[in-house]
């Protein structure tokens, strides 16, 4: 998990600096069909013969939602601060994975958990918002605060929909971690085509500038997901969800050593309740 955090933070990163839309989305979906093919043939292309219809459906249903939640932040991304967009999206998206697990995956998180996961959202919510969320200021810096919140909470509910059917597909129907996320990059590929076939000279300028962030994206993307995959298969759903948020605490440092973001107390506060609430978690 501390692995898949920091590759999480790295590549949401390099999805910020690229600025990218809808073309970058389709560059990465492709770039990653390519270059994960090998691995997904030699560890585990005979087995996909096997898959049935419902196997097929929950592919297609995740393919759908990794697709919507792809685009959600690269569009949080382009209009607001990744130290707002990030931390909400990862803030609310455990909550409600958490619960979603209570109520369909028969799942328990107990008081230590209850309490672990209430101190990872507040810290999110520290480190995203501190004391600009409650400023009655105007101005540019406090509209692009509000479309971060608005677009992170969008991203949440995206990331708590297809983490619950990604946790059935692995837990109940024991579909292979890297075959499902593999498959599920491939099946997005069909929804955004058209874009292409419309603009295909912008795809390319988009691809020409933005082809380093791309590869980063489709190496660490799907190497950080498969990682929380297998989490998921050794741990409780409502556990490893809550528990991905470290990557606020790899996220703050590269946002405020690269990108100079400032109110480090709000964030080294927050940071504090996140470990506690791990901590509470793990417990």
């Amino acid at each position: 998990m501390l692995a898949a955090a920091l590759l999480h933070a790295f590549w949401n990163f390099a999805a910020k600096k690229a600025g990218g839309n809808h073309h970058f989305a389709l560059a990465s979906a492709l770039t990653v069909s390519v270059i994960w093919l090998p691995v997904v043939w030699v560890v585990g292309w005979d087995v996909v013969a096997a898959f049935d219809a419902k196997i097929w459906a929950v592919l297609l249903a995740t393919a759908i939602l990794h697709l919507l939640y792809f685009n959600a932040l690269l569009t949080g991304y382009r209009v607001a601060d990744l130290s707002v967009v990030y931390p909400i999206a990862r803030g609310s998206a455990p909550a409600m994975s958490a619960i979603a697990a209570l109520l369909l995956l028969d799942e328990h998180l107990g008081l230590r958990g209850s309490l672990g996961l209430l101190a990872v959202v507040l810290g999110i919510v520290l480190i995203a918002a501190g004391p600009g969320l409650w400023r009655r200021s105007v101005g540019e810096a406090q509209r692009r605060r509000k479309l971060g919140l608005l677009w992170g909470g969008l991203i949440g509910v995206l990331i708590a929909g297809y983490t619950v059917v990604d946790g059935y597909a692995i837990k109940v129907l024991l579909i292979s971690p890297l075959l499902l996320d593999y498959f599920s990059n491939l099946l997005r590929v069909p929804f955004m085509l058209p874009a292409l076939w419309r603009d295909p000279e912008g795809f390319a300028g988009a691809l020409r500038l933005q082809w380093r962030y791309v590869l980063l994206v489709a190496v660490c993307s799907p190497l950080a997901y498969i990682l929380v995959l297998y989490a998921m298969q050794l741990a409780p759903l409502s556990r490893v969800a809550p528990t991905r948020e470290v990557s606020m605490l790899f996220a703050a440092l590269l946002g405020g050593t690269l990108l100079k973001e400032g109110e480090r107390g709000w964030r080294l506060a927050g940071a504090a309740c996140i470990a506690a609430g791990v901590i509470g978690l793990t417990l």
